[in-house]
């Protein structure tokens, strides 16, 4: 395994995800977008699943200039999602590809910035849909397709707020703190047994829509880039990881 300074400067090898099929949620813009237009240069065939299909028609349009391998809309709300819609996105991507060699869980939802004391219950339920439930019934109702790899990856995505409780970050703050016990408990699980394993990444603070939601006042030209994180991405998504099972990697030092 890489020490932390190596992951975020880490060089992917020319066609490090040649002919691997990875599915990114929230893929139509900021951290996902960026994400399926690192991933499908490396090589990889990209699912872009997210809610709204204008963006990711867009970024699907991106990825066909690079002359890269086609990618695939698959159209997801997490909100409204049920246990059946994922076993069809499971069953759809065992009849065209026969596996999944990474799964990338990118989208969330912010919710409110408030106390506790007034937070709305509608929200925190949202929030708690969207950022844990949804990923673990899309991960459990996949891992039949990827444990059909010979080398798969699941990362989740988590946050400086879900390490230690901060005030007023609120149903966000809580549904970090489970995707850290989440990818623990899950990572341990799998253990020696087959050739999937889970992680977290934390992108820090990063210039994206979400980030500017939570902090309006704050100058966007003082982060970083989703593109400039990609590396630890990369890393995760790829076989040079392969033994990295459990782990919670930040994408930069911030």
């Amino acid at each position: 395994m890489l020490t932390a300074e190596q992951v975020i400067h880490y060089a992917a090898p020319d066609n490090l995800l040649q002919d691997r099929v990875i599915l990114i949620t929230g893929a139509g813009d900021g951290i996902g977008k960026a994400a399926a237009l690192a991933c499908a240069k490396a090589g990889a065939t990209v699912i872009l699943a997210g809610r709204t299909v204008a963006k990711l028609e867009q970024v699907f349009d991106q990825i066909l200039e690079l002359n890269t391998a086609e990618p695939v809309i698959y159209p997801i709300d997490l909100e409204g999602a049920k246990q059946d819609d994922y076993h069809q996105l499971a069953v759809a991507l065992d009849n065209q590809f026969g596996r999944l060699d990474a799964l990338l869980l990118n989208a969330g939802i912010l919710g409110q910035r408030t106390p506790l004391n007034n937070y709305r219950q509608d929200v925190w339920d949202k929030v708690l849909k969207v950022n844990v439930s949804a990923q673990f019934q899309m991960t459990q109702a996949l891992m039949p397709v990827l444990e059909k790899s010979t080398d798969a990856s699941v990362v989740f995505t988590t946050s400086s707020v879900g390490k230690v409780g901060r005030a007023f970050w609120g149903a966000y703050g809580v549904s970090k703190f489970a995707v850290e016990g989440m990818v623990q408990t899950w990572a341990a699980e799998l253990e020696g047994l087959g050739n999937v394993r889970i992680n977290a990444i934390n992108p820090g603070a990063t210039r994206t829509n979400m980030r500017a939601q939570a902090y309006p006042a704050e100058n966007p030209n003082s982060l970083k880039s989703a593109e400039e994180i990609m590396p630890a991405y990369l890393y995760l998504l790829g076989s040079d990881s392969s033994e990295v099972n459990g782990q919670s990697i930040n994408a930069q030092n911030r």
